[in-house]
């Protein structure tokens, strides 16, 4: 039986700051929701396998711990940012897309606040930030409390970042290194987990500074 998507699902959503949607072979999508589908500017990702429930139309699920990601970039990263998308949807990871959602100029630090306030109150596991170097989205989201935000150009110094510092904002940039770079990168940093030890004294008098 076809499971017929409607303009109010699409809307439901947006609310929820989810800009991807999976599109099934036996998903029909009314024309109201695909006319806002198109003005709002998802992105459509389509699978061959036929859905199993309705909560499967926003990318991943929700009930999913340490999988939970929040994405977002701003227009130099918009690219960038939906090649990652679909890459992290089929690995099977619940993705939140905070934006840009086109790319006309925009400024990194409101993306990056927004995908560091997701991820300092609990919404998301982790973060991506993806700017034209990676610098900047980092330094704004290191602001936030709780956030910390690496900035990697490599699979080296991403694995360092979680295993030794307990990053939870991986942050890229899209005009530093070229796209499969970043993909070895974007893998090594989500597959690698926190040592703990004594690395979490170290951590530990950080948010002894940071409580200053």
């Amino acid at each position: 039986m076809k499971k017929v998507i409607t303009e109010s699902d699409i809307l439901e959503l947006e609310k929820k700051g989810i800009k991807t949607i999976i599109k099934y072979k036996d998903s029909v999508f009314t024309p109201l929701a695909l006319d806002r589908i198109h003005s709002s500017r998802f992105t459509i990702i389509e699978k061959d396998t036929v859905q199993k429930n309705q909560s499967d139309q926003s990318v991943g699920n929700k009930n999913n711990p340490g999988k939970r990601i929040a994405i977002g970039s701003d227009h130099t990263g918009f690219r960038l940012k939906n090649i990652l998308l679909k890459i992290l949807t089929e690995k099977g990871f619940t993705i939140t897309d905070l934006g840009t959602y086109d790319e006309k100029p925009c400024d990194y630090p409101d993306f990056a606040k927004k995908v560091a306030d997701n991820v300092s109150l609990g919404e998301s596991d982790f973060g991506i930030l993806i700017d034209a170097t990676g610098i900047p989205s980092a330094i704004t989201a290191n602001k936030i409390k709780g956030i910390r935000a690496a900035t990697c150009y490599d699979t080296f110094s991403a694995k360092s970042s979680r295993a030794h510092n307990d990053a939870n904002i991986l942050v890229v940039g899209s005009r530093a290194l070229g796209d499969e770079s970043i993909k070895l990168i974007v893998d090594e940093w989500l597959s690698t987990s926190f040592e703990g030890g004594r690395h979490q004294k170290r951590l530990d008098k950080i948010s002894d500074i940071e409580n200053t």
